[in-house]
């Protein structure tokens, strides 16, 4: 490095003398060469382990380092730890050619080069003798171009139309040379751009965009055309997966906030390269790269997953219309790298704590584009079998792209197959006990026999004595003494009865939390741990058997289902007064805080009656809560809360929801998104509904009673609403997948006013005498609405 004043100043590694200090040391800071002082430097050049200076006032090069090539030029092969001056007649330049004289050569010297293991000298002689190099004062006729204010300014004073060839030679070298573009959108403040290093890019992110749209307009698509052709058929084919330096890397860092990139026009040319060149990077400058990602402000991250997410759309739409199968293979590996890029950034999506959050990675078309029952059976083969050549990429591998109703799609398919080995398995068993009587013959379904007086008792009894492989044949739910046929409503009210009797706070089970309206394991119960994993199997089954089931736990159940940590937030959901209070612990500003809340490490919780004192931590009693570990004393509140004080009791209904529908399709879901899918939501869209529902018999959409019947419908309350979904299809929640999902049928009956609507759970099926008016109607709606539970023939 060189001041104006013609100083040198070296620093890093020094074993071979390299830095000219006299030592074989290592400088980690800038330090003056000693040896040059008096002396003006005007040009510098490194070796791999050597370096060369020039000092035009005397005309003479010095050299210091390595010298066991030859190459400091000192007529020996030692190592210098100091400048030693080049062997050589030479003449500085000071207006004046050499001497011409026939015994001696002199030498002018233009400009010094330094190689691996080599040295060089550019100098003039008599006839063209001029001035050498001077690389204190840069030639800006020499510099790089580099994408900038003034330089876009001069592109775009030309008119729309052919570029003159200057101008086209000038935007061609600038997007053909990563060096450019490296060197272009540099942070300006404090010279930011000279620590780039391993955690900082010395990129202007903001300076990128807003140059990059401002280049590329809709006015100048002539500039748009030269910058598209130089970036696909120069600089991107000659991008390598190793890189010389940190610097080298901030091409990548800048370019998807070019417009191009996002124009799908030119994905397959310009993004797809640009992201196979990403993903084949070496381990260490990716590193460096997700490093600098990592720092990057939300927007900007979002743009770059945004762009591979259109990619995405986009190929996966050109396999819908049809991908001829010369072109497959390529297409695929199209979509693997598209998708391996996201990965990356997934990745470090969730080791910076989400820079963005986790559904912006969601591809909410996927389920339009793709059949994803089958992707998951073709992924399923792709484990056993590896991956085949006329399969595309199969979505399953990246699942962090999947929205909640794509994952229950995926949970449900897994079912399917899960029930279908099951059934065959049974099958095999009943075919085998024909020919040999000591195999017993066995149920392909899970059939449990309940009474409604002892709906718990029964179940327990049966569920107790099933093998786990049992779990997973389809549930066939028989109420004793009622004629009904399970086809999926019978199963809809046992789980409503059976989970509102185990779940009933008043069995001391769990706890009601009366301002959140929420239960929680309670720590005091008498009950049995086999009753809790009851509980789980219940839950698992619900889910396995997709069923909708009623439970009012916090999201902190969903949370330590899937193995992840309750929070304060948790508390503040299950606990507001308490959780408001522990806020307020956390954000009180004053020093203090032990005079003020006067805590410490412990919890007053009631035990029949009576209140007792529990430690959060050894020695909690003793333990003053102050500003330095109040952080510490909320979350150990937490834990004794959700974990400690009911670990038993959780972990037993852990093991019982997690052997029934356990597994990695399950590991998908986030926490908020498993709720909604155990307990369906509250979207309620009625106008959907009305637009899905089908018409049987001599129903038809603009039939008088239809109409009249949705003219009712939309009038009553939404408490009627709801009832009337619990009376129709057996639950009062909508599914994940949406109203949509919600396929309702009116069919028309025989008989006249007197009778009463009738509900068919298991099809959601509606059987409508045909009312002539709307009072009558909603009487007769009501009181079928009001009477929803037990099953006639149905």
């Amino acid at each position: 490095m060189m001041k104006m004043e013609g100083g040198v100043f070296t620093f890093g590694a020094g074993g071979y003398g390299q830095l000219g200090h006299n030592s074989t040391s290592h400088e980690i800071n800038p330090r003056k060469v000693f040896e040059l002082m008096g002396s003006i430097v005007t040009q510098i050049a490194c070796g791999r382990q050597h370096t060369s200076a020039f000092v035009p006032s005397s005309g003479r090069i010095y050299s210091f380092g390595l010298g066991g090539n030859g190459q400091l030029g000192t007529g020996s092969t030692s190592n210098r730890k100091s400048p030693f001056t080049v062997k050589g007649n030479w003449f500085p330049y000071n207006g004046q050619c050499p001497p011409d004289t026939d015994s001696e050569e002199y030498f002018c010297v233009k400009r010094i080069f330094s190689g691996g293991d080599q040295s060089f000298s550019h100098y003039s002689n008599r006839q063209n003798c001029g001035p050498p190099d001077d690389f204190r004062c840069p030639d800006p006729s020499k510099q790089i171009w580099t994408v900038n204010e003034a330089l876009i300014q001069k592109w775009l004073s030309y008119p729309s139309g052919r570029l003159p060839v200057e101008i086209a030679n000038e935007i061609d070298g600038t997007f053909s040379s990563s060096g450019c573009l490296n060197g272009s959108f540099l942070a300006v403040s404090n010279d930011d751009h000279y620590r780039t290093g391993t955690k900082f890019s010395g990129v202007d992110m903001n300076a990128a965009r807003l140059l990059f749209h401002k280049l590329i307009q809709p006015d100048h698509p002539q500039i748009s055309q030269q910058v598209a052709a130089s970036l696909e058929k120069n600089l991107i084919p000659k991008l390598t997966s190793s890189l010389p330096d940190v610097e080298a890397l901030r091409f990548y860092l800048t370019l998807p906030e070019c417009p191009l990139m996002s124009d799908s026009n030119n994905f397959t040319t310009i993004a797809i390269p640009f992201g196979t060149a990403l993903v084949n990077l070496e381990k260490a400058p990716l590193k460096v790269l997700e490093n600098w990602w990592s720092v990057l402000e939300p927007p900007l991250f979002l743009k770059i997953v945004e762009l591979f997410k259109e990619v995405v759309v986009h190929l996966l739409k050109l396999y819908k219309i049809g991908i001829p199968p010369s072109e497959r293979r390529i297409f695929n590996n199209f979509l693997h790298t598209a998708l391996k890029v996201l990965e990356i950034l997934h990745r470090v999506n969730e080791k910076s704590g989400q820079i963005i959050q986790y559904d912006k990675f969601y591809i909410h078309e996927v389920q339009e584009l793709i059949d994803i029952r089958n992707d998951y059976i073709n992924w399923v083969q792709q484990q056993a079998y590896g991956m085949l050549a006329d399969i595309p990429v199969t979505i399953c591998t990246y699942p962090f792209v999947f929205d909640a109703q794509a994952k229950t799609t995926l949970l449900q398919t897994d079912a399917v197959l899960q029930m279908q080995m099951a059934i065959d398995q049974a099958h095999r068993q009943n075919v085998s006990s024909l020919f040999l009587p000591v195999i017993e013959s066995v149920n392909p379904c899970l059939i449990l026999v309940v009474r409604r007086e002892n709906i718990v008792g029964d179940a327990m009894e049966v569920l107790r004595k099933t093998k786990n492989i049992d779990y997973k044949k389809p549930l066939k739910v028989i109420f004793v003494g009622e004629d009904a046929v399970d086809a999926g409503g019978v199963r809809k009210e046992f789980f409503l009865l059976i989970m509102r009797e185990l779940l009933d706070p008043k069995y001391g089970m769990f706890r009601y939390y009366e301002d959140s309206r929420l239960i929680w394991f309670s720590d005091k119960t008498f009950e049995d741990s086999d009753l809790f994993h009851l509980i789980g199997v219940i839950c698992g089954l619900a889910i396995y058997n997709f069923t909708i089931v009623d439970l009012h736990f916090p999201l902190a159940l969903y949370k330590k289902l899937l193995k992840k940590k309750p929070s304060l937030d948790d508390l503040k959901e299950l606990v507001p007064d308490v959780g408001r209070s522990m806020q307020q612990l956390l954000d009180y500003p004053e020093d203090d805080v032990e005079e003020t809340f006067c805590l410490n490490f412990t919890i007053t919780v009631e035990n029949f009656g009576a209140t007792e004192v529990k430690e959060l931590v050894l020695n909690g009693a003793d333990t003053a809560v102050n500003k330095q570990n109040r952080q510490e004393f909320v979350d150990a509140y937490v834990d004794y809360i959700f974990n400690k004080s009911v670990a038993s009791l959780f972990d037993a209904f852990h093991a019982g929801f997690h052997k029934v529908c356990g597994g990695k399709v399950l590991q998908l879901f986030q926490p908020n998104e498993l709720q909604a899918m155990v307990i369906g939501n509250t979207n309620y869209d009625w106008k959907e509904l009305e637009k899905n529902t089908e018409y049987k018999g001599e129903y038809w959409a603009e039939h008088p009673t239809i109409k009249i019947f949705w003219e009712v419908f939309h009038e009553l309350p939404l408490e009627k609403k709801k009832q009337f979904l619990l009376f129709l299809t057996g639950s009062d929640r909508i599914p994940i997948l949406g109203m949509k999902s919600l396929k309702l049928v009116i069919q028309s009956t025989g008989g006249g006013e007197e009778y009463l609507p009738v509900s068919h759970t298991c099809f959601n099926l509606l059987d409508l005498p045909k009312y002539k008016d709307k009072e009558t109607l909603r009487s007769k709606l009501i009181q079928a609405i009001d009477h929803n539970e037990g099953f006639s023939l149905i």
